[in-house]
């Protein structure tokens, strides 16, 4: 499993209205797409949920790096790259994945929450103690999903996860989901990916 988020800033005066028209209108296009475990488009509004920003910033969990690979180099991309301009995509290394109890249920929300590990930390511990707070948040009522990866580069671990209602406060940066797909859902693995 491999995680992925872009994110873009619009201006404060920024009619979100159009955010919300293009997902209406393309979101429904990478509900088929092969290799890609789940797609959250999201959007903060400023002053909304704490959001400081207007941004247009989707979430994904990809099953296949080489699914990853050809979004980034195909026509979807390339359409963002015409509208808002070539943003840095970020992306982890999975490291857990579980399904929560409305993952059957379309989430209206999701948190990103990125932590770096101290100096001198090992990464096996912090990894497996990160995993039992996963553990036991896919059990929380309203979790659609609950995923956790990292990037070995700057020893960041992301956790992330859906909501079928208003997520918590204090659960990191929120984010509104307007449209999911989810194809590959089921090929992401479950518990420990490693």
């Amino acid at each position: 499993m491999y995680a992925m988020q872009y994110a873009r800033t619009l201006p404060a005066d920024y009619d979100m209205e159009i955010i919300r028209n293009r997902v209406r209108t393309r979101g429904h296009l990478l509900d088929d797409f092969d290799g890609l475990g789940l797609k959250a488009y999201g959007m903060r509004v400023r002053g909304i949920d704490g959001s400081p920003v207007n941004a247009y910033a989707p979430f994904y969990l990809w099953a296949d790096p080489r699914a990853m690979n050809r979004f980034l180099a195909g026509d979807g991309f390339r359409g963002v790259i015409r509208d808002f301009g070539r943003p840095p995509v970020r992306h982890w290394q999975g490291l857990f994945h579980r399904a929560g109890p409305e993952v059957g249920t379309v989430p209206r929300a999701y948190t990103l929450r990125s932590v770096r590990l101290p100096e001198g930390a090992d990464p096996g511990t912090a990894f497996a103690e990160a995993a039992a707070g996963h553990e036991q948040l896919a059990r929380t009522s309203g979790v659609h999903t609950t995923a956790m990866a990292y990037s070995p580069a700057d020893w960041e671990i992301v956790h992330v996860t859906l909501w079928t209602g208003e997520a918590p406060e204090d659960a990191g940066d929120r984010y509104q989901v307007l449209h999911l797909s989810a194809p590959d859902i089921g090929a992401l693995g479950e518990g420990r990916l490693w």
